[in-house]
């Protein structure tokens, strides 16, 4: 989907994750249930869930957010929406066959579709025969902009003299997104004005409202897009800390990514998202990739002329007090405040 302004999408949403809503693939509904600026959440259709509550499946809190073993069922019970919503993010972009009945039945009942993968249903001939039948319509909001549309780094981020932080993590489905969006509100709460840069799909939905998705931008340009990006919020919100979203991993072999963030936004200083219950690269188990040390990751990004300033932790598949032990057994080791967001 190219040419989109914020102001062009809004309304009621229900989320897809059929069978997907408890694997790491359903974190586009997650970072949505946490809250959006652009959808309205009515509802969330997966005949897995066993709570009725969305918000009790996510983490434990009640947010009046129901969930629906079908559209039928949601549709059944008087439920109306204005958009459909694919809330998973699989390996490659391609639509998990669990998911196509429910998106053509959405289609079908007049819900449009927001697609955030890379496979482009607009492309596929039996959703472009549908849509000639059906009055909705199916945004693919990673298709690639037009090279022309883009822009290449300038170096007018030295003009930026908000303070600037990078959110990186040390491999991909790790937080980065959900660390940069509580860091914000953190922020603001303490009465700091601060704005988040997207660079994701689900930043998207979220409603912030500068960024870009870096994965579906051609190489060349994905630093002027950071650039224009983070100096466009500047000269628009003129905000206390710019908070710019991380993408996979300065050491991830399927996607290395980080450098454009430290680099061409000129960061001044780093969170670093670790997860000391997570041994290996995450979808490479098989390969024996061992997630990096925190402190070697660490003397990485200091090598790049920047400071990691935080530790946010990821502290899945770890027990809380497991994770107070890391935390008091490394504060003092790297001399850098670590915080458990989940948590505290």
């Amino acid at each position: 989907m190219t040419d989109i302004k914020e102001t062009d999408i809004k309304g009621k949403a229900i989320c897809l994750t059929e069978g997907l809503f408890y694997k790491p693939h359903a974190k586009t509904a997650h970072g949505l249930l946490s809250g959006s600026k652009r959808f309205e959440v009515c509802a969330v259709i997966d005949s897995t869930i066993k709570e009725k509550d969305a918000g009790l499946a996510l983490d434990g809190t009640a947010r009046n957010i129901p969930v629906y073993q079908s559209i039928d069922s949601f549709l059944a019970d008087g439920g109306q929406a204005d958009y459909c919503i694919i809330g998973v993010a699989t390996a490659g972009g391609i639509l998990p066959p669990e998911l196509k009945d429910a998106v053509i039945k959405a289609l079908k009942n007049g819900i449009s579709v927001i697609n955030g993968l890379h496979s482009y249903l607009n492309e596929q001939e039996e959703f472009k025969a549908l849509l000639t039948t059906v009055p909705a319509k199916i945004y693919d909001i990673r298709k690639p902009k037009h090279t022309n549309k883009l822009n290449f780094w300038t170096g007018k981020i030295f003009d930026v003299s908000n303070i600037k932080i990078g959110v990186i993590g040390v491999d991909c489905c790790i937080g980065k997104r959900t660390t940069s969006k509580m860091l914000v509100d953190a922020l603001n709460a303490k009465g700091k004005s601060a704005e988040m840069i997207y660079t994701g799909q689900t930043g998207w939905m979220e409603g912030w409202d500068h960024g870009f998705i870096l994965d579906s931008t051609v190489n060349d340009f994905v630093s002027g897009e950071l650039e224009k990006a983070v100096v466009n919020c500047a000269n628009d919100k003129n905000p206390d800390v710019i908070v710019i979203e991380g993408q996979s991993a300065l050491r991830n072999y399927s996607g290395p990514c980080g450098s454009e963030i430290l680099l061409s936004a000129n960061v001044d200083g780093v969170i670093l998202v670790y997860a000391p219950g997570r041994a290996f690269m995450k979808g490479w188990e098989h390969l024996n990739i061992k997630t990096p040390e925190i402190e070697d990751e660490i003397k990485l990004i200091e090598m790049y002329g920047k400071k990691v300033i935080g530790i946010s932790l990821n502290t899945k598949d770890i027990s809380q007090e497991d994770a107070i032990s890391f935390k008091k057994k490394y504060t003092p080791i790297l001399n850098i405040p670590i915080v458990m967001p989940m948590f505290e």
